[in-house]
């Protein structure tokens, strides 16, 4: 093997080999520094694989426990606990979010329903007064904010990708109905039960197990100006009300803060697991989370469009269901248009296919320039569904 691909770890059934091959080719032929893949059919691992550094300096090895931030895979997570309640009957997607957020009302949002915030159709992608890192670590100050803004489109018409405002919008009505956050929320009712590797914010006895995000080179002044001349001013807030890096995940600030939309850390087998609830209708490792009816429920189409945020980054429509994203034409998480899940910044990815019972975890610390579809996580998927 050549010097330039590390040695990979763990487990492969003979029959996905090809997804083996394919996590190998990445570190020789797409730059990857460290990384996991983690495949579950009918509930079964299948695939667990792990390699590479967890620093840039290739110091630390990436190892069965590696920890990572995986970005706004992490909203799959936020998407569960908000259908746990609703299973419960405890919170009511049609519902007006002001029924559980009274302040939410203010600014001509009396009529946004919960699963408008679920969707990215709220209108809230980004908020309109500059908000910086320290303040998005603020909980209440950033609901606060979020609850005296108006939105940038009409709510219920079209989505446009919440980045950093999903999980404080969900994960507020989650707080209200559950006085708890979503990461203390997701730890009581899943991942402590289930045992699963993954919190929102990373306790600080946790850090030495997080690998060091690298982020994707830069574009030039003059690209940079390009880009952001295309956007809309709510692309602008969405994605640069801060704008945030690798730089500033990297820290401990960022690590401890609850920022569910993008501080999710976790390893592959936990983000598998996560999402292969969903692709188990509701049933994992022989607990149930979720009445079939409620995991069924999370792809429940809200309209295919042009994403108001990310249009540009897609070819063509793309279509949010109540809290992931459907497979579609792009293919994004598989042949099956139906099939669903959801990628974080620069590579991560958690993807669902209850038809095929699968569920895929990838997670990275070298970040690409896409938001979503990294050709490293479309390898992976692509030689999946080649075996199944």
């Amino acid at each position: 093997m050549s010097q330039h691909v590390p040695a990979v770890h763990g487990h492969c059934d003979e029959r996905f080999t090809a997804v083996r091959t394919a996590f190998e080719e990445n570190f020789r032929d797409r730059g990857e520094l460290g990384a996991a893949v983690t495949v579950t059919v009918d509930g079964e691992t299948v695939t667990d694989l792990w390699g590479g550094w967890a620093d840039p300096a290739r110091t630390r090895p990436w190892e069965r426990d590696t920890l990572v931030n995986v970005w706004s895979t992490s909203k799959g997570p936020v998407a569960l606990c908000a259908h746990i309640l609703a299973d419960r009957g405890l919170l009511d997607f049609d519902a007006p979010v002001a029924a559980y957020w009274p302040e939410f009302a203010a600014a001509g949002k009396e009529k946004v329903l919960v699963r408008h915030l679920l969707s990215h159709r709220s209108g809230l992608a980004g908020l309109r007064e500059g908000h910086t890192l320290a303040q998005l670590c603020d909980w209440e100050l950033t609901t606060k904010r979020l609850a005296a803004t108006e939105p940038w489109w009409e709510p219920g018409t079209r989505s446009g990708y919440h980045a950093l405002t999903y999980g404080f919008l969900v994960g507020e009505v989650v707080r209200r109905v559950s006085g708890l956050l979503p990461g203390a929320f997701l730890e009581r009712e899943v991942t402590g039960p289930l045992g699963i590797d993954f919190r929102i914010g990373l306790p600080e006895q946790e850090a030495g197990r997080a690998a060091e995000l690298v982020h994707p080179p830069a574009a030039s002044s003059s690209e940079q100006a390009a880009i952001f001349a295309q956007l809309a001013p709510a692309a602008l807030a969405a994605l640069g009300n801060p704008a945030v890096g690798a730089a500033q995940a990297n820290t401990p600030e960022w690590r401890a803060a609850e920022i569910p939309a993008a501080n999710g850390h976790g390893t592959a087998r936990a983000v598998a697991a996560l999402y292969g609830i969903f692709a188990g209708q509701g049933s994992y490792d022989g607990h149930r989370v979720l009445t079939p009816e409620a995991a069924e429920r999370v792809r429940e189409g809200q309209g295919s469009c042009r994403d108001l945020v990310l249009g540009a980054g897609f070819e063509g429509e793309t279509e949010v269901g109540l809290g992931l994203w459907l497979s579609g034409p792009n293919n994004s998480y598989g042949p099956n248009p139906r099939a669903f899940g959801h990628d974080g910044f620069g590579g991560s990815c958690g993807l669902a296919d209850p038809e095929a019972g699968v569920s895929m975890g990838y997670v990275m610390n070298r970040m690409g320039p896409h938001i979503a579809d990294d050709p490293r996580k479309m390898a992976l998927v692509d030689a999946l569904y080649g075996v199944l």
